[in-house]
């Protein structure tokens, strides 16, 4: 199996992420995954499974295991995942330091959940969480905020995040929904009226350099598992986001 193409990861991140993982469960009385799984297996399966999305039965038929230990596995090991990457997180005022930040949200589809009608989202016609992204202007990551109901408009999510006030003393660029904040944002159209020539130059600009952060969500987005729908229990999905950041920017190098 080529595993970059499956992962995300290159073949010496993922050996150094077993090293990793090797170390921390050696002070463990009991190995976490099945015996039947070495340890190499089991962090490419998680990975397999995180990156792609697919169900558990065809992991296990990639693996030549059954869907039951998938389930184990990935149980077992996202956190240890968790635990040996959690440093590659940057605090996100040293990460945006000197730079220009670009800010947009996204959502993480989860279906509809009963008891959970806060995350169904009128704009984009389904339910999800609302995560906030922070990017540079050449499309690299900076940031992930923690999740949101899905409802929230990215304005007040900007605000509930802290993002607002983290990022008062940092230039940025939005998108219109960030209007009312200090982020720079292109000109709407007044009522019964047309913008000016100058409005429109800016606007062409401002969108222009905003690209850079909707490329940014795409390539996180190739975590198949915050694009194509979480099918988990609801609860956990924070600490998978969580994880999934650490993932990223440790693909990305930091």
């Amino acid at each position: 199996m080529r595993y970059q193409s499956t992962t995300g990861l290159a073949t010496d991140q993922i050996e150094e992420l077993v090293a990793r993982i090797r170390q921390i469960v050696q002070c463990h009385e009991k190995q976490a995954w099945p015996p039947i799984v070495g340890l190499y297996r089991a962090v490419a399966l998680t990975l397999v499974y995180v990156r792609q999305n697919l169900n558990q039965a065809a992991v296990g038929d990639l693996f030549d295991v059954s869907q039951s230990t998938v389930s184990r596995v990935h149980r077992a090991m996202l956190p240890l995942i968790g635990q040996a990457l959690c440093l590659h997180i940057p605090d996100l005022k040293e990460a945006i330091r000197g730079r220009l930040a670009l800010v947009d949200g996204t959502d993480v589809p989860t279906g509809n959940r009963a008891g959970h009608e806060d995350n169904y989202s009128g704009k984009r016609r389904r339910s999800g969480l609302n995560i906030q992204i922070a990017a540079d202007t050449d499309g690299h990551l900076l940031g992930i905020s923690a999740p949101l109901p899905g409802s929230m408009h990215d304005r007040r999510a900007f605000t509930e995040s802290d993002w607002e006030d983290l990022l008062a003393d940092t230039p940025v660029i939005a998108d219109p929904a960030y209007q009312g904040t200090h982020a720079i944002t292109p000109r709407k159209k007044p009522k019964g009226g047309e913008l000016s020539t100058s409005d429109k130059a800016n606007n062409k600009t401002i969108s222009s350099i905003r690209s850079a952060v909707e490329r940014c969500i795409a390539h996180l987005k190739n975590w198949k598992m915050l694009a194509t729908g979480y099918r988990g229990r609801l609860a956990e999905l924070p600490n998978i986001i969580r994880i999934i950041t650490a993932l990223e920017f440790y693909r990305l190098g930091w």
